[in-house]
């Protein structure tokens, strides 16, 4: 795959990028679906792996310059608020990579290219392209350009329960749960409930409330610190 075909061109050219190993980029839109029909590999899956991490750390390198009075609190909610299935995938259909991904017969029947996890997948495999390609320097300007109006939008964007649900479903296809662990019965007191968040069962944060939503509240908080050190 060394040779640029019409779909590696038309990606280059809204990306406004030029590889240097063009297949990369055939790699990037490369569906498993597709690899595995036709040589038994699993196409952009370890591109996408890495775009995941490439995009947190540039995500967050782009708050952390933006955003200087921001706690890390804040950068953590917003981080968690942005790198989201579905705003990746809306990024991805606002590259066109609905119509340049490649996918095998089941995905084109199954109406594919209209799939949220799909495309996102696909968003992750061209940054992790740019930056095998690249680096930095030629994955962070299109990360910059994608999600400009996130970036702006302020600290607030999402409360800590639904910033970590996102999260934990673009990281482990999981939604929390929450579990009352304690109540002391003081009415009123401000540390009456007590609450544990987990993905799949294991414990991500605990948090303490006047109420059980409060607690839920700060139990989401410090799982997102939790989540903002893991990625």
């Amino acid at each position: 795959m060394s040779e640029r075909d019409a779909d590696t061109e038309a990606l280059e050219r809204t990306l406004d990028y030029r590889f240097r190993d063009p297949s990369l980029a055939a790699l990037a839109l490369t569906h498993p679906s597709l690899a595995y029909e036709t040589d038994g590999s699993r196409g952009n899956e370890r591109l996408e792996f890495l775009g995941d991490a490439v995009l947190g750390l540039a995500i967050a390198a782009l708050l952390y310059e933006r955003e200087s009075g921001w706690s890390e609190g804040d950068l953590t909610r917003a981080r968690a608020a942005i790198v989201n299935r579905r705003a990746l995938a809306e990024r991805a259909r606002a590259l066109s990579l609905h119509e340049l991904v490649r996918l095998g017969r089941t995905e084109e029947r199954s109406q594919g290219r209209d799939k949220d996890s799909i495309l996102a997948n696909c968003f992750e495999a061209v940054v992790g392209a740019l930056y095998l390609d690249g680096g930095l320097d030629a994955a962070l300007p299109l990360v910059a350009r994608c999600f400009e109006s996130l970036l702006s939008a302020g600290p607030a964007r999402r409360d800590p329960k639904t910033a970590f649900q996102e999260w934990a479903h673009a990281t482990h296809r999981r939604t929390p749960s929450y579990h009352t662990v304690g109540d002391n019965g003081v009415e009123d007191g401000d540390d009456r409930f007590t609450v544990e968040v987990r993905v799949g069962g294991e414990p991500y944060g605990r948090g303490v409330g006047r109420t059980k939503r409060a607690a839920e509240a700060a139990a989401a908080e410090q799982a997102l610190l939790r989540a903002g050190e893991a990625r």
